[in-house]
């Protein structure tokens, strides 16, 4: 589903959209955001934010139209805290994308690769290119913030001797040169990001055939198997299953679940199904499914 202005409050048609992410200017969050709004043709304003808390702090404070946040990576898993921030916080889901993560060996112009002697990029992405920096034992790897964070970092203190592992678009944002590409272990990689906006749907969109939902349980046996049967009886593909524990109730979770369904009438009867079995129940979002290109 494309994004369209009627979907975000406060969004203005002539001049663009103001789009919060997590992380800086050049990170896969920043790519993400513009391919999540490239058909609408009108220019994006990408506000950078140091930590995911202060993302829905913009999307509530509505000096964004939206934000675009990971909840998922085919191989490093889930983002937890992002599924706690979604429960805390009145925003909904409308849209999700997948984006292909490809990591660059970046440096500062005119650096030639012999004279490299650390990498700087944020712990997952190390740990995504593990088999380059086995192969090169002469280059040490350290931890930074972020990944466009690092090429941010070296080429504002001028160092020749390192380098960042990150997104091209990082090099394209700060000036630097990208020296080798594509050095992640594993090419289907990929990570799946929400669109995210303010308050209740008004409407859900017309071509919806996804929606998450979140769920808290008695603790009693049986009552996640009673819950999951109202989406077998339904027919409803179910894809995800999370669960999160509760604060200040040891031993307790809430489940969040993604589930594909065919139709509105389909979806809404396991919802009103679900909510007879369930302490609480909460429509996260209703969008369409993003597919692998």
């Amino acid at each position: 589903m494309d994004p369209s202005p009627e979907e975000f409050a406060g969004a203005t048609s002539e001049e663009g959209y103001r789009v919060a992410i997590q992380g800086e200017l050049g990170s896969n969050s920043h790519m993400a955001a513009l391919e999540a709004f490239e058909t609408t043709g009108l220019k994006v304003e990408i506000v950078p934010c140091m930590v995911s808390a202060a993302v829905f702090e913009q999307v509530l404070a509505r000096s964004v139209d939206a934000a675009v946040l990971p909840i998922e990576n085919s191989l490093h898993g889930s983002v937890a805290e992002h599924y706690d921030l979604l429960l805390e916080h009145p925003v909904r889901i409308v849209q999700e994308s997948l984006l292909r993560i490809r990591f660059n060996l970046i440096a500062m112009p005119g650096v030639p690769f012999a004279d490299l002697r650390r990498v700087l990029s944020h712990p997952v992405a190390l740990s995504q290119c593990r088999r380059w920096l086995r192969a090169h034992p002469g280059i040490e790897a350290l931890p930074a913030y972020d990944t466009a964070g690092s090429v941010k970092q070296l080429m504002t203190a001028g160092w020749r001797d390192v380098a960042g592992i990150a997104p091209a678009l990082a090099a394209q944002e700060y000036g630097a040169q990208v020296l080798i590409e594509g050095i992640e272990d594993h090419h289907d990689n990929y990570t799946r990001f929400y669109v995210l906006v303010p308050g209740p749907a008004a409407r859900w969109p017309g071509d919806a055939n996804k929606a998450s939902v979140a769920f808290s349980l008695e603790h009693r046996p049986g009552s996640l198997i009673a819950a999951l049967q109202a989406f077998h009886d339904a027919e409803l593909n179910l894809t995800k299953i999370e669960s999160r524990p509760v604060p200040g109730r040891p031993w307790e979770y809430v489940f969040f679940v993604d589930v594909r369904f065919r139709s509105t009438d389909q979806f809404e009867g396991a919802l009103e199904v679900l909510r007879g079995r369930c302490e609480m129940v909460r429509e996260l979002g209703r969008y369409r499914a993003a597919e692998l290109g």
